[in-house]
């Protein structure tokens, strides 16, 4: 029920946030808007929101350095909006912990799937501690270090372990080669694409049916990965 979830709109274009505010909030979203990083930073504190959209340019503090910020303290999804169509500025927004981009101009139609699609793969919290991830073919036992792929069992190294779980708990988002090695690695290793490389392609020859036309672990060529937990 989206009357529940609670979306945070970061921009400082007036007539943007008005459309999207009203666009939200007519498909039963509770919807709270600022018009810089630094408001946006405060309301996050005091408000708990399930998604964040925000714009990449704004003055004294940009899009980039609002999801770094977030990300310092959050897991919250977000979904960056600029007039920039540039891989560069879109791998620069992922690396940073944007979920999504969305490039301007769009349509209602394709941000609205675009949040749906977000906010399905980030349910609501719960205050209980987890220890299993289940989702599509694979069902991970946190305490137990234990993995299976539609039902058999794949053992696993601690660091294939971890980048695996890293994975499912980010499925469906492009992830970033940098942001992968800063997540598993450190941020020491971030320009190791070819380390990365090696233990993604131990990790497909483990959980995939043929590792030379992966279904769970999806390239996206020149900027990263994508697990897709149902290899459909």
């Amino acid at each position: 029920m989206n009357e529940h979830r609670r979306i945070l709109v970061v921009d400082d274009e007036p007539q943007i946030t008005r459309v999207l505010r009203r666009s939200l909030t007519s498909h039963r979203y509770d919807v709270r808007v600022a018009a810089d990083g630094e408001a946006a930073l405060e309301l996050f504190a005091d408000w708990s929101p399930d998604l964040v959209i925000t714009d990449l340019s704004m003055p004294n503090m940009s899009g980039l350095e609002l999801c770094r910020r977030l990300r310092a303290r959050s897991d919250v999804p977000v979904i960056v909006l600029s007039v920039k169509g540039e891989e560069r500025t879109k791998v620069e927004a992922l690396d940073a912990g944007a979920d999504d981009y969305v490039t301007k101009p769009f349509g209602m139609d394709e941000l609205l799937a675009r949040v749906r699609a977000t906010l399905r793969r980030a349910p609501a919290q719960t205050d209980d501690e987890e220890t299993v991830l289940a989702v599509g073919d694979f069902r991970i036992d946190l305490a137990a270090h234990s993995v299976t792929v539609r039902g058999r069992e794949v053992h696993l190294t601690p660091k294939e372990f971890d980048l695996l779980v890293h994975l499912v708990r980010q499925h469906g988002k492009v992830l970033t080669h940098r942001a992968l090695l800063a997540a598993i690695w450190g941020g020491n290793y971030v320009e190791q694409t070819e380390y990365l490389r090696v233990f993604i392609g131990q990790l497909r020859k483990k959980i995939e049916p043929d590792p030379a036309r992966a279904k769970y672990i999806l390239t996206e060529p020149w900027v990263g990965y994508r697990f897709n937990p149902d290899g459909t």
